[in-house]
């Protein structure tokens, strides 16, 4: 007897290996599944101006990044990111966000709520309050039209700015948002599920819908869904699947939804690859003791040589940093 609804997975026509570029944006979910491919060596770049959580704020990241008014020198505010940047942090994130974006080959968005605040001066969409006042902002649940127009355009700067055949994720974090109750929270997250649906069947069936910069057409394959959500909601039906706040989920629930993704966009060869880095990664962590030892310096010898046979034996895959110890 079963005790849980399966989640079927459609097999992706798109597979990332060690020579994928991949960008993780979003809310902190997006930071806790991203960690994995991080950990295994793949080329990642993780929410470089903090989380963001609802459709506007995102659509600003990429709208920036992509130069979106015609200006490579975009002016950023502190109410565009997360966290305390000088001048000089925030151009250098920036250009290395551009820089990376222009080689990326799957971008994955992962939404937190559709609950919005605004600044009540502008009307300005605010990616994060920085613990002002509360009556700066102005906070409302944002429509489906809203986020799903945010989204596309989205897209949109992603198509414009990053090589044509990039390929765009978009999931729910299944991480609940109780400070609305729960009524609340399924309503932001049923925003966030009809904005995705209505952008996801927007691309399958008017490729022309979003104006792609690019002489390639826009395809089903180019804006997909993956069922973060779904899973926690379905499979993982069960507290002790969460952390102790209950909303937050547990390491072995995040484990299974990035098993899940293995499964959903890695190869059978990438995922063994994937095991040898793995293996690989906790020699090369050991915690060394005495360093000047002749065990450390054997073991440092038995790093470096078995790094060099992995990058020969993986394509794409980098270690320096481990042979660098």
């Amino acid at each position: 007897m079963d005790f849980s609804t399966k989640v079927t997975l459609s097999e992706s026509n798109f597979k990332i290996d060690y020579k994928s570029n991949l960008v993780f944006i979003g809310s902190c979910f997006a930071d806790n599944i991203s960690k994995r491919f991080t950990e295994r060596k793949f080329h990642t770049l993780v929410n470089p101006l903090g989380v963001l959580y609802n459709p506007l704020s995102i659509e600003n990241f990429f709208k920036k990044i992509a130069g979106g008014n015609g200006d490579s020198t975009e002016t950023w505010c502190r109410w565009d990111y997360q966290g305390n940047f000088s001048e000089a942090e925030l151009q250098e994130v920036v250009a290395e966000t551009r820089d990376f974006l222009k080689k990326t080959d799957v971008v994955f968005i992962t939404l937190g709520t559709a609950f919005v605040y605004f600044l009540k001066e502008s009307g300005k969409a605010v990616a994060n309050c920085h613990k002002e006042p509360a009556d700066f902002f102005e906070r409302r649940l944002i429509s489906v039209e809203e986020a799903a127009e945010a989204l596309k355009r989205t897209c949109k700067w992603i198509f414009r700015f990053a090589q044509d055949d990039v390929k765009i994720v978009f999931t729910v974090s299944p991480i609940r948002h109780l400070n609305d109750g729960a009524h609340g929270n399924n309503l932001s997250k049923s925003t966030l599920h009809l904005a995705v649906d209505k952008v996801c069947q927007e691309f399958a069936n008017d490729a022309s819908s979003v104006n792609k910069v690019s002489s390639a057409n826009i395809g089903c394959a180019d804006v997909t869904y993956f069922p973060s959500y779904e899973i926690v909601m379905d499979e993982l039906r069960d507290y002790r699947f969460y952390a102790e706040d209950m909303t937050h989920l547990s390491k072995v629930a995040e484990d299974y939804i990035f098993e899940k993704m293995c499964n959903a966009y890695c190869s059978e060869t990438t995922i063994a690859n994937m095991k040898r880095v793995e293996k690989f990664m906790k020699t090369a962590n050991h915690r060394v003791i005495n360093p000047d030892s002749a065990e450390t310096a054997a073991l440092a010898q038995q790093i470096l040589e078995k790094a060099t046979l992995l990058e020969k034996e993986i394509n794409g895959l980098d270690l320096s940093q481990e042979k660098e110890r």
